[in-house]
């Protein structure tokens, strides 16, 4: 009697998301995730580096909107900054449009990110993963830099025109940004490959 009670406690507290998939991954891809960033898609929360399960795929490119992020030892009293890029844009094979901006958010207060209450300056909008067909697994890489105070962070007119070949390094440099202070990368391809 005690067992079956046990066995149910246990089942009862499994998430009821889908399962994710770290397994395959190569070192290189595995050995991006550090520092404790986490994402929490509907029905998907994401903690370590993962191939997104099939069954997401077309979830996370076409109706999912950007997720929460949250890191648990974000400095409550400083800013931070959020970058999520595609490298592999077209494909990881010819990368010829190399770190795809998919979203920056900037001024992000600490107190918010620890709670995964991400609030700040959008300077480039959410754009959901759609890897094109044909393409295979796009990585999808987020980026967390300590913020200067005295910083007030832009994206310039030259990078306004575009999303592709965009140079997250020198943007971050360019204001002084510390870090990554955290990253985290999902893969996922096309939804019907």
């Amino acid at each position: 009697m005690i067992f079956a009670g046990f066995f149910l406690c246990v089942v009862a507290s499994l998430s009821p998301g889908l399962t994710t998939h770290s397994e395959g991954l190569s070192g290189e891809d595995a050995a991006f995730c550090r520092g404790g960033l986490a994402l929490s898609y509907p029905d998907l929360d994401i903690n370590t580096c993962m191939f997104i399960p099939q069954e997401a795929r077309e979830k996370i490119s076409r109706e999912w909107g950007p997720p929460k992020v949250q890191l648990a030892t974000a400095d409550e009293k400083k800013k931070y900054t959020l970058i999520m890029v595609d490298p592999d844009a077209p494909s990881r094979t010819n990368p010829t449009r190399s770190y795809w901006r998919h979203w920056v958010v900037v001024d992000i207060e600490g107190k918010g990110l620890r709670a995964g209450d991400v609030k700040g300056s959008v300077l480039s909008d959410y754009t959901r993963p759609t890897p094109p067909q044909h393409t295979g697994f796009h990585r999808y890489q987020f980026l967390l830099y300590e913020q200067p105070t005295d910083q007030v962070l832009t994206l310039s007119e030259q990078e306004k025109k575009s999303l592709g070949n965009w140079d997250p390094q020198a943007f971050v440099q360019k204001f002084g940004c510390d870090g990554p202070v955290a990253s985290l990368q999902f893969l996922t391809q096309n939804h019907k490959d």
